[in-house]
């Protein structure tokens, strides 16, 4: 580290405009970077934390965004209202950032080959041969050394966390001096963090590459910062060396941030509970065609030939690294994507149901996705969607019926029946989430598919949804399918545990048998990769 920062923030404010007038979401925000060094900034969903980033490169959404007051120096520069070409040669050349959701990030229009390329095009002026070089290279330093054949894929058809491999070898292509890293782990199972946290500290070292970690991941922060800001409410309560902070934390806030550990214990299996699901021998396959005539060549085996049961108030847990089929398994129990084998839901063999068959099962079997504000509809209040379900299966009532069960079931996931007439973006990450759940919950299911609920969201809150999701169980004798990386989560959810890797079953066992005696080598791996926190 040099004496003098490469980045200077001081008494930085942002405030919004908005129908109930303006809202300071930050507040004198001052923090110093240093070269070569990794600054995390961590706090509560909502806390300024992102809109503090996104100011640096001045991203907001100007005029609706304003700066009250504060300096941003970079390299002794003003980048506040700093003229907008300028801002245009530092964006992605000198400062790079790695956003948290790779899919709204990337052109679902462009290939992967020719979105990095155009960030090699407009900084380095470089040719397309020259790109499409460096773009392997990058590539391979990613980590995704096998995507010669796949430059021309589409972000759609990669996983959450080869796209988010994506976005750093687009983030990275520059070489830049400062890296904005908004949760950028956040996607990606415990053993593909870990790789991508070293590759980082690989180009950190060799380049001098400063990084401002914004993560909710206390053990990334522990593992690979240097110094910690904590933010709460817009402000800055605490900062100082990672060590200090994490062994003698001065702030109230801070303490509870470090205390917040879901209760490690899931509900009790009952053996004697009837089944809710039970799956034979399930595959799915897509091919991949080449040639004038585009004939199947090979196909690519994202789930092969998985079994499964799950019986009333039972949670069973599937862990895998990304790209497993852990999510595509999910979707194919739902019947929302092709597949071949057996699926037996409430006692119906459902394989080969078509979708009218399928409609009067539906509202049984639900899915709450990782990313909420993505799959609700931003066009509609918190009312209309969560009674949008009721509609669908025209089991919906009069209005008053109606504005009766909302309530009740915003009730049950613990927000206030006001925000039933607010929309989504008005929301943090982990109240959007609860009204997923509500959406799901309105139908009264026996099955749940939980997605990665709680990959988004930081440690109190997931300590809050985990608490919400038993609660829940508990009171309807809900089965869930609860797909994740974080193993945490799953040692507190599951009551059984399967390991997928390239689509293939690895391991399966109850709770206590996978984490107290794996015995697969892979398992061993993501539970240490999970549960480790030492400082390097």
């Amino acid at each position: 580290m040099t004496d003098k920062p490469i980045l200077q923030i001081r008494d930085l404010s942002v405030a919004f405009t908005g129908m109930a007038g303006q809202q300071t979401v930050v507040n004198r925000v001052s923090l110093d970077m240093y070269a070569g060094e990794t600054l995390a900034l961590v706090g509560e969903s909502g806390s300024g934390k992102s809109v503090t980033a996104l100011s640096i490169l001045q991203l907001l959404p100007y005029p609706k965004a304003s700066h009250p007051g504060g300096s941003i120096l970079f390299k002794g520069e003003e980048l506040v209202a700093a003229p907008e070409s300028r801002l245009q040669r530092i964006r992605g050349d000198r400062i790079g950032m790695i956003f948290q959701e790779p899919m709204t990030s990337l052109n679902p229009l462009h290939t992967i080959e020719k979105q990095i390329n155009e960030v090699l095009l407009l900084h380095k002026g470089l040719t397309s041969t020259q790109a499409r070089e460096r773009t392997m290279e990058l590539l391979d330093l990613v980590g995704l050394e096998k995507f010669q054949d796949r430059l021309n894929a589409y972000p759609h058809q990669l996983s959450g966390g080869e796209r988010q491999r994506v976005m750093i070898a687009m983030a990275l292509a520059n070489e830049p001096d400062i890296l904005i890293a908004d949760e950028p782990t956040t996607a990606l199972d415990v053993t593909i963090q870990a790789q991508i946290l070293d590759l980082l500290r690989e180009i950190q070292e060799k380049l001098k590459l400063s990084i401002l970690l914004i993560t909710h991941d206390l053990t990334v922060v522990q593992n690979v910062a240097h110094r910690v800001c904590v933010m709460y409410q817009g402000k800055i309560v605490e900062q100082g060396a990672t060590r200090e902070i994490f062994e003698n934390p001065d702030n109230p806030h801070t303490k509870e941030l470090i205390a917040a550990e879901p209760d490690s214990t899931p509900l009790a299996d009952n053996p004697e509970a009837s089944e809710i699901l039970s799956v034979d021998n399930i595959r799915v396959w897509f091919p991949v065609r080449r040639g004038l005539l585009r004939r199947t060549v090979d196909h690519i085996k994202a789930v092969d030939g998985i079994s499964l049961k799950i019986h009333e108030s039972q949670t069973l847990g599937v862990v895998g690294e990304s790209g497993s089929g852990k999510t595509t398994l999910g979707l194919a129990i739902l019947n929302l994507i092709p597949y071949q084998g057996s699926v037996v839901f409430l006692g119906q063999s459902i394989e080969h149901y078509q979708h009218r068959q399928m409609r009067a099962l539906r509202q049984h079997m639900q899915i709450v996705f990782q990313d909420p504000y993505a799959s609700l509809s931003p066009r509609m209040s918190i009312g209309q969607i969560i009674l949008e379900g009721l509609v669908a299966h025209k089991l919906q009532g009069s209005k008053a019926q109606n504005d009766e069960k909302v309530i009740a079931v915003l009730k049950s996931v613990e927000l206030d029946p006001e925000t039933r007439f607010r929309y989504p973006h008005e929301f943090s990450g982990g109240q959007r989430q609860r009204i997923a759940i509500a959406r799901a919950m309105i139908l009264t299911p026996r099955l749940i598919i939980l997605d990665e609920p709680t990959s988004a969201l930081d440690r109190a809150v997931q300590v809050q949804m985990i608490a919400l999701l038993k609660k829940l169980q508990r009171e309807h004798r809900l089965a869930y399918l609860f797909i994740s990386h974080d193993l945490r989560v799953v040692r507190s959810m599951a009551n059984q545990i399967m390991v997928m890797r390239e689509g293939k079953l690895i391991e399966q066992g109850t709770n206590d048998d996978i984490f107290d005696n794996p015995q697969q080598a892979y398992t061993r791996q993501l539970i240490k990769a999970s549960l480790s926190s030492a400082l390097d």
